[in-house]
């Protein structure tokens, strides 16, 4: 089959044309300033890029175009269409999909899908998943929106049947990790996905993780968001409840238990088996600091996690995936060995280098909520004495429209100084965070950011870059200009 990819180069969609290549189609692409990382990982696969979204593309007749949700119907300010092979493609009646959807039909299809779905977390929760399942010897097949360090890829089908028995077994005394859960799903190949709450398509309104169905499901937490599609939580939790209703019979819903809207989504209905996470009354709680603590099975321990992660998302990152785990017959004292050696994922606290005794970290926070989370977590790792400089872009279509400014001097609390990239925004960033005084500083370019940061950087200090984008390279223009001097 030759499918051609609408918007290749996101995450998602990088992914689903690396499935596929992977699983023997010929795979073509296009894309708006075809641009790396993604782009020189589909090359090395054999995937051609085209930039743009040219329609004389319709020449290529592929078997199917795969459309992802960046394409729309837009026309720009000249009344052209700003997709014309789009046009094309409904003007010449050609068949189209969305990517959630080809890839239900064309990888997940026949598996024991374990999805992730919440506001935050999700990459390091599915990454967790997919390694725990990996080191019990299942060779998983996954699908994240990140890049796991444990694998160096985003993407991978993984073993066509399920291993009978695990390559690596838990500590002496633990519960076997096969028999029991396992027993009742039977041999289906696993596969683990990063399921986002976002729309599927212009053409498919529905978020993409109903397209999933999965037969483990993991609710991490839910918060407003994506305020450019949804109204209000209360529309969120909808699309929520719609994932809850794929899950069938024999299946498992792994839920936060610390969260008010979760549990408003399961009193919609929930027809699978329950296993809840996070509060001292859940099946799975922990006991500890999140760098070392156990793990409690209604209330029993029954492992010890012992990572280099901090903050206590990390530590309800980790409950989740050992939850999840355990329904397809991993013992959580296996899983919590494993997560001994997880090493988390590209862009999530990853620390870029240091330079005139000043560290530099990247992570993707970008909500609010996880903006105060991530600098809670480096506060605990550096500890009360040491200052962190925040460095921020409000870049997420949400925070570009403004919906949650008035949380962003909450959010950045814990942060020493902060600094904002402003570019671009059409709302007054330093009115937002005037409430902050003079430890905040807003900049309309990333070289007037640079300048005002490393202005008052001193030799022991944290910078903690935070955007869901590239952010302008700021990370290495701030090592460069710290080794500067």
């Amino acid at each position: 089959m030759h499918i051609h990819i609408l918007g290749i180069c996101g995450t998602f969609m990088g992914g689903v044309a690396a499935l596929a290549r992977e699983a023997g189609h010929r795979v073509t692409g296009c894309d708006a300033g075809v641009y790396p990382p993604m782009s020189d990982q589909l090359r090395a696969l054999g995937i051609d890029l085209i930039e743009g979204y040219g329609a004389d593309q319709l020449a290529l007749a592929p078997d199917i175009f795969v459309v992802g949700n960046v394409v729309g119907r837009a026309r720009l300010a000249d009344g052209s269409p700003k997709f014309p092979l789009m046009e094309a493609i409904l003007d010449a009646g050609a068949a189209y999909t969305s990517g959630p959807q080809w890839l239900a039909e064309h990888v997940l299809q026949g598996r024991h899908v374990l999805a992730v779905a919440g506001t935050h977390g999700k990459t390091t929760t599915t990454s967790m998943l997919a390694w725990i399942l990996e080191a019990a010897g299942l060779q998983p097949g996954f699908l994240v929106g990140g890049v796991p360090v444990n694998f160096g890829v985003s993407a991978r089908l993984g073993a066509p049947t399920l291993a009978t028995s695990c390559a690596a077994l838990p500590p002496e005394g633990a519960v076997s990790p096969w028999g029991g859960p396992a027993a009742k799903h039977g041999a289906r190949p696993l596969f683990v996905i990063e399921a986002d709450e976002y729309d599927t398509a212009f053409f498919d309104k529905r978020s993409k993780f109903v397209h999933y169905r999965p037969r483990t499901a993991i609710l991490n937490n839910l918060e407003f968001d994506h305020a450019d599609i949804f109204d209000d939580l209360a529309a969120i939790e909808r699309q929520f409840h719609h994932l809850v209703r794929t899950v069938p019979s024999q299946g498992r819903v792994v839920v936060n238990g610390l969260e008010e809207s979760l549990t408003r989504v399961l009193a919609q209905g929930c027809w699978s088996e329950l296993r809840s996470f996070g509060a001292t009354v859940s099946d799975f709680s922990s006991e500890g600091e999140p760098g070392h603590f156990s793990v409690l099975q209604q209330g029993r321990p029954v492992a010890t996690v012992d990572w280099r992660l901090g903050g206590v998302h990390n530590q309800l990152n980790a409950l989740a995936a050992i939850a999840a785990a355990e329904h397809v017959g991993v013992a959580p004292a296996l899983a919590a060995q494993a997560l001994g050696r997880f090493e988390n994922v590209k862009r999530r606290m990853e620390l870029r280098g240091t330079a005139g005794g000043v560290a530099v970290y990247d992570d993707f926070a970008h909500h609010p909520t996880a903006i105060r989370t991530t600098i809670d977590g480096l506060r605990r790792q550096v500890g009360p004495e040491a200052r962190i400089l925040a460095v921020f872009e409000p870049r997420s279509n949400t925070m570009k429209l403004g919906t949650m400014k008035a949380q962003l001097p909450w959010s950045l609390e814990g942060a020493d100084l902060a600094f904002c990239h402003a570019g671009g925004l059409g709302w007054d960033a330093r009115a937002a965070l005037a409430a902050m005084g003079e430890r905040a500083s807003v900049a309309d370019s990333i070289d007037e950011l640079v300048a005002q940061v490393v202005a008052v950087a001193r030799p022991g200090d944290h910078l903690l870059c935070m955007s869901n984008g590239g952010f302008g390279g700021v990370h290495a223009r701030l090592l460069q200009a710290l080794s500067n001097g």
